[in-house]
């Protein structure tokens, strides 16, 4: 394969900047960016300067800015990469995405690609087009390699450990997962801006169609590995609920640094304060497995805190437990919670473990086992990306190794958290509930 350049388009979210924390061999460290003049241009630009001039390890990328309202237009016309990494706004991303890869550029997208089920069918359009061309479009999933959620895959493989999965009901699922993020945050060190137009739900989208995707995403990867998922007969959705976080004048200041509300935030301003809809909760089956999943957005976190996330698969030998609190030190460690006699079998598997995650262990509190895991496997969010990333060139050396099921199971995912927030707008007619 050619060299491969990376282009970046419209960078409108932090995560962008995060694709280039580390160099990668084999790119190219010119990089075409392309995007309207404006604060979020200006934003990326500041962290990929922080990154080339931090103390360790610093990044050597050459930036060739196209600062223009035609950007998207030049993007198809000069086709200055052969990569195009997609952050940003939310609503119409889906568009930029297809305009690239018609172009014949791969694409490394942050999530979500799309916020509406209106879109999906443009997704497949997309995915369809890739594949004729040969061309990798990828969805950057962070959450499958955090050391806990790889683990917790791992040990509800093993059935000697696991036993069957429990389909749960409604009211009782099998799988429940909530993630918990928050609006203030510091990222890289700094406290990390949020633009005005990332609390228009009609531009950003609801917390399912946006971070949710990552719990979807999981349910998916760890209730059938390998397995390609067709949305249209193997998902069932039930209910859905939205309500909203509210925000003062002071607060949205405070994050956006804009003296007041924009016009476009007029619809939920309720006495001075913004209703942010940023919550959302999502019931549905999964071949036959009852999944609950809330994603949830605070103000801020607790003092010493920070994102968390909670995740539990039962099933007839034990429970799995992913759990992130004050408990744990806020990081995120996995419970083995035994519904049986399975402590030989769990002991045999974390043994067999060693091979692949050296240092591992296994630590009875209780009447349950914490598993030990190693500092050096616990890279950290903003690490994640540079991992994906690296998956991502493999799969461009080689469009073959990028597994069958990863395109059905992407439209499978999006189905539920779109169609969860459309149903749950429903539900709600307008109105903050929570159920």
């Amino acid at each position: 394969m050619p060299e491969i350049r990376f282009l970046t388009v419209d960078p409108g979210h932090f995560h962008a900047a995060l694709v280039q924390k580390e160099m990668y061999p084999g790119v190219v460290p010119q990089v075409h960016v392309y995007a309207p003049l404006g604060p979020d241009l200006v934003d990326y630009l500041a962290r990929i300067a922080r990154f080339n001039t931090r103390a360790e390890r610093p990044t050597q990328w050459q930036l060739e800015v196209h600062a223009a309202p035609d950007y998207l237009d030049r993007v198809r016309r000069e086709r200055a990469g052969n990569v195009a990494v997609f952050s940003g706004r939310n609503h119409g991303k889906i568009r930029k995405i297809q305009a690239a890869v018609d172009a014949g550029i791969n694409a490394l997208v942050d999530k979500p690609w799309v916020i509406v089920p209106e879109d999906l069918p443009i997704l497949e359009a997309v995915l369809d087009s890739a594949d004729r061309q040969g061309l990798v479009a990828y969805d950057i999933m962070t959450e499958r390699y955090e050391i806990t959620s790889i683990l917790q895959r791992e040990l509800r493989r093993d059935s000697a450990v696991f036993g069957d999965q429990v389909p749960g009901t409604a009211s009782d699922p099998g799988v429940v997962m909530e993630s918990v993020h928050h609006i203030l945050k510091i990222v890289a060190g700094v406290a990390n801006p949020r633009p005005a137009w990332f609390f228009d739900i009609n531009e950003q989208g609801e917390a399912l169609s946006d971070v949710g995707t990552h719990l979807v995403d999981l349910t998916q990867w760890t209730l059938f590995p390998e397995s390609a998922i067709d949305y249209r007969r193997d998902i069932r959705l039930h209910s859905a609920a939205r309500w909203p976080t509210v925000m003062t004048p002071a607060q949205f200041r405070q994050v956006t640094g804009e003296p007041r509300y924009p016009a476009y935030l007029e619809p939920w301003i309720r006495a001075d304060s913004l209703e942010y809809f940023c919550n959302t909760r999502v019931s549905y089956e999964l071949r036959g497995v009852h999944v609950k999943l809330d994603v949830l957005w605070n103000w801020e976190a607790p003092s010493g805190g920070g994102d968390t996330h909670y995740a539990v698969y039962r099933g007839t030998g034990a429970r799995l437990e992913v759990r992130q609190g004050q408990a744990e030190a806020w990081r995120p460690e996995l419970y083995v919670v035994p519904q049986a006699d399975v402590a030989t079998a769990l002991e045999k598997r974390i043994a067999a473990l060693q091979d692949r995650f050296p240092g591992i262990g296994l630590r009875l509190s209780g009447k349950e086992y914490l598993i030990t895991i190693p500092d050096s496997y616990r890279v950290g969010h903003e690490a994640h990306f540079a991992q994906v990333t690296n998956q991502f060139l493999k799969y461009l050396q080689d469009p073959g190794q990028m597994p069958a099921w990863e395109k059905p199971n992407m439209l499978a995912k999006y189905y539920v958290s779109t169609q969860g927030v459309a149903m749950a707008k429903g539900a709600s007619s307008g109105v903050a509930s929570r159920s």
